[in-house]
């Protein structure tokens, strides 16, 4: 997960590169720049509404959102420390326009709907995590996956992806090993906590995840790469030994870079991101 001195090193960081300052970036957000994506050649016209799901623990308000006519293969979001918001949700547009069938959860439904942007201070989301685990991870991947697979927008003939960026890398794989016979590709960005303090422990998120057929792209920030330099290393071996695909790679840019409103946004390495994730759901979810 995302910790508040490690985020804070990544803002200080990216502004000492001269990329954005925190006034630029503040000019950004309140002109509404900082949540414009690139656009799509040959997009889909898509068509969206916000949903709320019964879970055994309440009822989770997300976002729904796929191709206008037809069906599609299905995409679960986890998003980062910050929630479901607009960024989130013009991501899942962007992909629904590419055709997918595309479901953002509020992961902290639990604790509330907080309102929250990429530059909220990250002291003031902790508290929406309290009671979350890799439990009710599974619980929840099962029940949003069931939910995903009635909807008639969703081909149930094709494998279904998950993403999660930050605190959701994680909660992606154990959405893998929730509902192995449905996942076919899983993709972590700046993802936290992917191997467990003790790699060899068997609940360790990246074991789980191994134990699975999915495909996986996993995409790390540098700094957390310099704080944790070996578990690109233990990630390759162990879905190699596995016999999983696996794209690993460190990006040239801070923890929390791929959504558009964080202080640490970087487009040129969120689109190359974004590219990497097109090529592996087109592989493994056609």
């Amino acid at each position: 997960m995302c910790e508040i001195d490690h985020f804070a090193e990544s803002v200080a960081e990216y502004e000492a590169r001269g990329l954005v300052t925190r006034r630029q970036f503040g000019v950004l957000v309140g002109a509404g720049v900082a949540m414009m994506l690139p656009g799509v050649a040959n997009a889909q016209a898509v068509t969206e509404r916000n949903v709320d799901i019964k879970t055994p623990d309440g009822t989770a308000d997300s976002y729904f959102v796929h191709p206008a006519a037809g069906s599609a293969a299905g995409v679960l979001i986890w998003p980062d420390i910050f929630g479901l918001r607009p960024a989130m949700r013009n991501m899942a547009k962007r992909l629904a326009g590419s055709g997918y069938s595309v479901l953002v959860v509020n992961p902290f439904y639990r604790n509330g709907k907080p309102t929250a942007t990429g530059a909220t201070p990250i002291a003031e989301m902790l508290p929406y995590r309290k009671g979350m685990s890799a439990a009710t991870d599974m619980s929840d991947a099962k029940t949003f996956i069931a939910w995903l697979d009635a909807q008639p927008q969703v081909n149930k003939n094709r494998k279904i992806g998950v993403q999660g960026y930050c605190m959701g890398g994680p909660m992606s794989f154990h959405t893998a090993s929730a509902v192995p016979d449905r996942i076919g590709a899983v993709a972590s960005f700046h993802g936290g906590g992917l191997v467990a303090m003790d790699p060899a422990s068997p609940t360790s998120p990246h074991q789980l995840a191994a134990a699975t057929k999915a495909s996986f792209l996993i995409a790390i920030a540098e700094n957390d790469d310099k704080q944790r330099p070996n578990d690109k290393t233990i990630l390759k071996e162990t879905f190699d030994k596995a016999k999983l695909m696996s794209e690993i790679e460190v990006y040239t840019a801070a923890h929390g870079w791929c959504p558009p409103d964080t202080t640490v946004y970087n487009e040129p390495a969120a689109e190359k991101a974004w590219a990497r994730l097109l090529a592996l759901y087109g592989k493994a979810l056609a």
